[in-house]
Formats: C-alpha cells, sequence, structure tokens
C-alpha cells in the first residue's frame, strides 16, 4: 500500500514536469489525478444457491455438454502431417532417450544392494561378448533417438528464425530428417 502511494505520489510530481514518457498532448494533470489511491476491496455479490436432486443436477451437466463446442478427434488429421510425423517422432525419441538414461541410473544405485555390477568397465565386458548384429542393434536403438532427437531440434531452431513454413519445404525437411536420422543412426551403430 504505501510503495502504491509512493508510486502514485512520484506520478504527480512527474505529471507537472516535462517527461520523456509523457511527451504526447495527454493532459498530465489529469492523468496522474484519476489514479485512485483508495484501497477498498471490491466484494463480489453473494452467490445464490439452489438445492438439486442428483437427476435435475445431471440434467444440467447435459445440457451443458450439448452447449459445448466438439473438438477434432485424431481420425480427421493425415498421417504425414509433420505435427503426427516428427512432432510425436521426437516426443517418442525423447521419452526413449530419458527412460533409457533414468533406467541406467536407478539400476547403478540399487546395484550394490543387489550384488550386481553395473558399473562402466563391467558394462562394457558384458558388452563386448555379444554378437556384432547384436551389438549392431542395442547401438541403433540408442543412436537413431538420439540422431533423430538432435537432428529435429536443429530443425525446430531453423523454424524458430522464421524459415521453413511452405508445405514443399516442409515436406523436404521431413525426408531430410528421416533419412539424416537413420543414416546417422546407422553410422553410430556399425561405423563407430
Amino acid at each position: 500500500m504505501i510503495a502504491q502511494r509512493v508510486g502514485v505520489a512520484a506520478l504527480r510530481r512527474g505529471a507537472t514536469k516535462p517527461s520523456i514518457f509523457f511527451n504526447q498532448n495527454i493532459p498530465k494533470l489529469a492523468l496522474a489525478s484519476s489514479i485512485s489511491t483508495n484501497q477498498a476491496r471490491q466484494v463480489p455479490p453473494p452467490i445464490a444457491t439452489t438445492k438439486l436432486s442428483n437427476d435435475e443436477g445431471h440434467q444440467i451437466l447435459v445440457n451443458q455438454r450439448l452447449k459445448r463446442p466438439i473438438s477434432p478427434h485424431l481420425g480427421i488429421y493425415k498421417m504425414e502431417q509433420t505435427w503426427f510425423g516428427a512432432s510425436a517422432w521426437t516426443r517418442i525419441t525423447g521419452i526413449t532417450l530419458s527412460g533409457t538414461a533414468y533406467l541406467y541410473f536407478a539400476s547403478y544405485l540399487v546395484a550394490p544392494l543387489l550384488g550386481l555390477h553395473v558399473e562402466s568397465a563391467s558394462v562394457a565386458t558384458a558388452f563386448a561378448g555379444l554378437p556384432w548384429l547384436v551389438k549392431g542393434g542395442v547401438k541403433f536403438a540408442l543412436g537413431f533417438p538420439f540422431a533423430f532427437h538432435f537432428i529435429n531440434g536443429i530443425k525446430h531452431l531453423v523454424y524458430d528464425l522464421g524459415k521453413g513454413f511452405s508445405k514443399p519445404a516442409i515436406r523436404k525437411g521431413e525426408i531430410a530428417l528421416w533419412v539424416s536420422s537413420v543414416l546417422s543412426g546407422l553410422y553410430l551403430a556399425f561405423g563407430v
């Protein structure tokens, strides 16, 4: 309350002096004098309630629902649109990456209690003993979500610059995103 009164007093004092903020043709004194310093609280009118039976209350809800607009369901959208393609897959890959990390970190914390060895040397040794194709599959299962999420993040940074919003550019961007993500995932799985 005191801070508001101090601010109003400063506005009233500043209204008579030239200022860079009030240089239009506004009557400055009228502007400052119209600001109220009254701290009275407005009390809302009392709410009237009515005793209703369950059936009457249910009927009121049914009538309200009839007046609500109907939102479209997922079935009206085309599957190839960008919101359902890359947007959904970005969420899926993000959940995959974070879920895998949380699962590993939780197992790392619980492992000493259960007598398991989940430290880096043990995991690397166990992984080295797997067949080549299984190793590649596990690495692709982690490399593809990483590559897709990373590349799609770059695509959204380009969108933030206001570029690439035409339909042909979106289609080309989607194709480039999928191809580069799969190739990057394969490179991370088998090339590195």
